[in-house]
């Protein structure tokens, strides 16, 4: 993949050589995630964060990303502060957002809809959710996440036995995941939901062709009795009629500290792309796993701003001057106790 310049609509864009580039790039991220270091080097920059559906985490993560670097955000939130609500096209929207930005990061309920804004953009485009078709950074950082969880057990992503869990017919990030997984070797994927928010057929059969062993199930306790990862996932209700329909699935695949003890490994991992919903009546992953220290959900969001990082720096095409527009970090870093403000050190 030729990244400068490029735009980031679908996870199929990469081979396993560009996802390596991605996370080596990502490596290199954490002293300035982490406040150990400043990189000016995409000072001037302007990222535009155009956010046409519900989004915490993307929108912050992809937001903060580009300011770490350096850059400058600008942002526009919900469908009814844009034009669109005037009728203007995607298209005529690309075109004049492109003109306030160096690159544009944008989420749409219409599957479809960011490549359409892409074709029309003067600038480089990337999919922050385009309905329930894919979400290709937050897979991105998914496999990344699985990668250093595996690491730290002497493991690679070949061989990996994933458990993917509830709604995986409206799941985005489960249907960009799965792509990602079609380039590694020797995966066991078992998908576990009801029937009626199975994994879209096309995607149980491209791991299929890609050589995995897949199974489908609606058992959850013998699903995740002998995996490496279990990824839940919430029921996407805003992609239902009403929430009447998505109530029907609500807290039918329910873990609990109590669950993961009696049918998982003890280094059983457990990923979740956020939000978790923590009402009663679904408590997908209960609060009594926090404690779990294979709990990695939040260790992913932390992940999701360095891959973030990677792709602006490899878009932008600064990767080679990250370090030359480096300064220290001029105030007290809580991240890390035995850091001092710059005027302290010696």
């Amino acid at each position: 993949m030729d990244f400068p310049g490029a735009h980031i609509l679908s996870i199929q864009q990469f081979q396993r050589e560009d996802i390596e580039r991605v996370f080596r790039t990502a490596d290199r991220m954490e002293p300035y995630a982490q406040r150990t270091k400043l990189t000016r080097v995409l000072e001037g920059a302007i990222l535009g964060n155009m956010f046409f559906e519900a989004s915490t985490r993307t929108r912050i993560s992809f937001g903060s990303a580009f300011n770490l670097l350096g850059g400058e955000v600008r942002e526009s939130v919900g469908m009814d502060s844009s034009s669109l609500i005037k009728g203007e096209s995607l298209e005529d929207t690309a075109r004049v957002l492109s003109g306030f930005s160096d690159v544009i990061c944008m989420r749409h309920p219409e599957a479809g809809s960011v490549a359409k804004f892409a074709s029309a953009s003067r600038v480089p485009v990337l999919n922050g959710g385009d309905g329930s078709n894919e979400h290709p950074s937050q897979a991105l950082l998914d496999l990344y996440t699985i990668e250093k969880e595996l690491l730290a057990r002497g493991r690679g992503i070949d061989d990996l036995r994933i458990a993917m869990v509830g709604d995986l017919k409206h799941g985005r990030t489960v249907h960009s995941l799965s792509k990602l997984l079609s380039l590694f070797r020797n995966i066991r994927v078992v998908l576990v939901s009801p029937t009626e928010l199975a994994m879209p057929e096309e995607l149980v059969e491209l791991l299929k062709v890609a050589g995995h062993q897949v199974t489908v199930t609606e058992s959850l306790e013998a699903s995740i009795a002998d995996v490496d990862i279990v990824y839940s996932t919430r029921i996407q209700e805003e992609r239902f009629s009403d929430r009447a329909e998505a109530d029907l699935y609500r807290g039918r695949f329910r873990l609990n500290q109590a669950i993961y003890t009696k049918h998982c490994d003890p280094n059983t991992v457990i990923m979740h792309p956020l939000p978790r919903d923590s009402r009663a009546e679904a408590n997908e992953l209960d609060s009594d796993l926090d404690a779990n220290p294979n709990l990695a959900i939040f260790r992913q969001t932390d992940n999701g701003l360095l891959v973030r990082m990677a792709l602006f720096a490899l878009i932008l095409d600064v990767t080679q001057l990250l370090e030359k527009y480096e300064q220290p970090i001029p105030w007290h870093n809580s991240r890390d106790p035995r850091l001092k403000p710059l005027d302290d050190q010696a």
